[in-house]
C-alpha cells in the first residue's frame, strides 16, 4: 500500500526526509543532472520568484520510504505546467507508482487551472535515436503517456538538437488534461518560449529559442496520432486522492462521558454529533484514532501541582456528583486548602465550571487528540482538526474555568513549537485568556485573538488591546476586542488585520482556535455571522498558506453549527489546496 504527499518546503523534519530522498533518486537516475540543480530544488520550493515559476513536489511513500516522486513546474501568468520530473524505481513500475503519481499531477494542473500539461520525452524514432535499447525504453514511456492521452507535439523544430548532430533529442509532449479546446499556435509559442527561456535558462541561446518559436504555425496544434493505441495496460484508477489533500480529522470519542445535565448548561455532547454530520460527507476528511500521549506533553503546558490536583479530585468524585468552586483565594494565594472539593476555587476562575468524575478522562482524551492532529501535521498532513469538547482555551497555566481544563490549543502550540515558530490565532466570541497567560513570556509563540470586548464579554478580565506581552513576550500577544454587534463584513476587516499580524511573525506552523460562537443566534454571544461569512473567514485563513492544525472551541447554536463548521473548512480547503 502506498500513498501520495505534497512536498511544500523543507519545514518539517519528515518532508527534509522525503526532499532528500528525492534528490537521492534525482542523483542516481538522471546522472547527467548537475549537483547545483539536485541541491538546488529547497531553494525552489521556498522561492519560485526568482525563477518565474512554481515548483510542486509530490512523493510517493511506500511503507514510510519514499519510492518516487513527481516534480511539476507552475507557469501561472501563462496557465500551464510542466511536468520536469516522473521517477519511480524499476522494481516498482508494475505496482502502478507512476501511473499514480502522473495521475496526481494532472490533477493538481487541472486544479490550478492550466490548459495543458507539458513535458519532454525522448523520441520512439530511429531517425533521431540510434541507440536499440534507449529507443525501446523511449517507446515504453511514451506509450505509458499515450494512456493519458498525451502525445508529442508535431510540425515544429522542438526537436532539433542544441548542438548540431546531436541524438535522442527530446520531443515536447502535450497532455490537453481532457481539455476539448485545441492549443493555439499563439498560445503555444508563449509556452514554448516560456519553457525554453526561464525553465532552460542560460542553455538556450536567444537564436535557437527564436528558430524553434518561429517554427510553429498559427492555428490549432498538431498532436501525433496516437500510435500504441492497440495495447492493453493495466486499468487506471478512477480517482486517486493523496493524502496531501485530505484533512485529519481526530475527534475525542470519549466527548460524551462529560455530560452536564443542568439547564443553562450549552456545553453539551450533541455539539460534535451535529459537526460530523456535516463534515464526513464532504469527503475532505481522513478520520485518525487519537494516540495517547504522556502526561509530560500536558504539564509542559499546565503546572504538574494543576495537572495532579485535576486529575485526583475528578477521579474521587461520586457518579453523578458535581464539585462547583465557591471560595477564591483573592488574598492567600500562596497556601492552597487541604480539602479537595473546597481547593476547586484555588485552581478555577469562575464559579460555573464544575469538576466531575468524567471531567478530567474527557478533558485528558481532548488533549490527546489535540497532540494527535499536531503530530499528524508534523508527519505531513497540511491540514489537521481536532474536534473536542470539552474546549480548552479558557485553561490557563494553574486554572480552569469557561467550560475547559486542559488548553488543547496550547498543547498543540507547544508541541509544534519544538519543530518551528508558531502563531496561534484564536476566532472566538471569548477572549483566548488560557492561551495568551501560557505563552505571554516567549516570543516563539505567537497569540493573536478576535473576541467581544471585555466590558461585556467572558472572562472580562482579558482580552484588552493593550495587553501585548512581557519581558521576552513583549510584542509577541495581540488582541482585537470588538464591539457588541458584528457582522460578517466588519469581521473580515478585523481578521485581514489580525492575519497581517501572523503574516509579519511569519511562523512555520499555525494552530486555529476555532469558535463557531461568532454565528447568528448563538446563545453566548452577540455577533450576526452567516455561514457564508464562517466560508469566507475559511479562505482568509488559507491565504496564509501554513501547515495549520484547527482546535475546535466554543459555538453553542445547535441549529448552525455544523453548517457553519462545514463552510468553514469548505474555504479553508479550496484556498490551501487551489494557492
Amino acid at each position: 500500500m502506498f500513498r501520495i504527499r505534497r512536498i511544500y518546503d523543507d519545514t518539517l523534519p519528515v518532508d527534509r526526509d522525503a526532499l532528500a530522498a528525492a534528490q537521492t533518486i534525482l542523483r542516481e537516475q538522471f546522472q547527467l543532472l548537475s549537483r547545483e540543480e539536485i541541491d538546488g530544488l529547497p531553494v525552489l520550493l521556498r522561492d519560485p520568484v526568482s525563477v518565474g515559476f512554481r515548483t510542486i513536489l509530490f512523493v510517493a511513500v511506500v511503507r514510510e520510504k519514499v519510492q518516487g516522486f513527481s516534480l511539476l513546474m507552475h507557469f501561472p501568468d501563462l496557465r500551464f505546467c510542466y511536468l520536469d520530473f516522473l521517477s519511480v524505481p524499476k522494481a516498482m513500475t508494475s505496482r502502478g507508482l507512476g501511473g499514480v503519481l502522473y495521475e496526481r499531477a494532472r490533477r493538481e494542473a487541472r486544479a490550478l487551472k492550466a490548459a495543458c500539461l507539458f513535458f519532454e520525452c525522448l523520441p520512439d524514432d530511429p531517425a533521431l535515436c540510434a541507440d536499440p535499447q534507449m529507443l525501446a525504453q523511449n517507446r515504453a514511456r511514451l506509450r505509458f503517456y499515450e494512456r493519458f492521452g498525451a502525445r508529442p507535439m508535431v510540425g515544429t523544430a522542438y526537436e532539433t538538437p542544441l548542438v548540431p548532430g546531436g541524438d535522442c533529442p527530446p520531443y515536447l509532449v502535450v497532455d490537453t488534461l481532457d481539455n476539448a479546446r485545441p492549443l493555439s499556435g499563439r498560445r503555444a509559442r508563449a509556452i514554448v518560449r516560456a519553457v525554453l527561456e526561464r525553465k532552460y535558462k542560460g542553455i538556450c541561446s536567444p537564436e535557437y529559442v527564436e528558430m524553434v518559436v518561429r517554427s510553429i504555425a498559427d492555428g490549432p496544434v498538431s498532436l501525433r496520432p496516437p500510435r500504441y493505441a492497440e495495447i492493453r495496460e493495466e486499468p487506471l484508477p478512477r480517482r486517486i486522492v493523496g493524502s496531501d489533500q485530505l484533512i485529519a480529522l481526530v475527534v475525542n470519542d470519549r466527548h460524551d462521558i462529560h455530560h452536564v445535565h443542568e439547564r443553562g448548561y450549552v456545553e453539551a455532547p450533541v455539539r460534535v454529533d451535529r459537526i460530523l454530520d456535516q463534515l464526513r460527507p464532504t469527503g475532505l476528511f481522513e478520520e485518525l484514532r487519537p494516540r495517547h500521549f504522556p502526561d509530560t506533553h500536558i504539564k509542559a503546558v499546565h503546572d504538574a501541582d494543576f495537572v495532579d490536583y485535576l486529575k485526583r479530585v475528578c477521579l474521587r468524585i461520586p457518579q453523578g456528583r458535581m464539585v462547583y468552586p465557591y471560595v477564591f483565594p483573592l488574598r492567600n494565594q500562596a497556601k492552597p486548602p487541604r480539602d479537595l472539593p473546597v481547593r476547586a476555587g484555588y485552581y478555577c476562575i469562575d464559579t460555573f465550571t464544575p469538576l466531575t468524575s468524567n471531567a478530567w478522562l474527557a478533558a485528558r482524551r481532548a488533549a490527546d487528540c489535540a497532540l494527535t492532529a499536531a503530530s499528524a501535521i508534523a508527519s505531513g498532513h497540511r491540514l489537521a482538526y481536532a474536534l473536542v469538547r470539552p474546549p480548552g482555551h479558557h485553561a490557563e497555566r494553574r486554572a480552569f474555568g469557561g467550560f475547559c481544563y486542559l488548553n488543547n490549543a496550547a498543547l498543540a502550540a507547544q508541541f509544534l513549537s519544538r519543530l518551528g515558530r508558531v502563531a496561534v490565532l484564536d476566532l472566538d466570541y471569548h477572549h483566548g485568556n488560557g492561551t495568551q497567560q501560557i505563552f505571554y513570556s516567549r516570543s516563539d509563540v505567537l497569540t493573536v485573538s478576535i473576541h467581544g470586548h471585555p466590558s461585556f464579554s467572558y472572562p472580562y478580565f482579558s482580552g484588552f488591546r493593550d495587553e501585548r506581552g512581557e519581558g521576552p513576550g513583549m510584542g509577541f500577544n495581540r488582541n482585537f476586542p470588538l464591539q457588541e454587534r458584528v457582522d460578517g463584513h466588519m469581521y473580515r476587516n478585523v481578521l485581514a488585520r489580525a492575519l497581517a499580524e501572523v503574516r509579519a511573525f511569519a511562523p512555520d506552523f499555525l494552530v486555529l482556535a476555532l469558535g463557531l460562537d461568532p454565528a447568528k443566534g448563538d446563545p453566548t454571544g452577540t455577533w450576526s455571522l452567516t455561514a457564508r461569512d464562517f466560508a469566507a473567514n475559511g479562505r482568509m485563513v488559507g491565504e496564509l498558506g501554513r501547515p495549520t492544525v484547527v482546535i475546535q472551541e466554543g459555538g453553542y447554536r445547535i441549529r448552525s453549527l455544523g453548517v457553519n463548521c462545514r463552510n468553514f473548512f469548505q474555504g479553508l480547503w479550496d484556498t490551501v489546496f487551489s494557492a
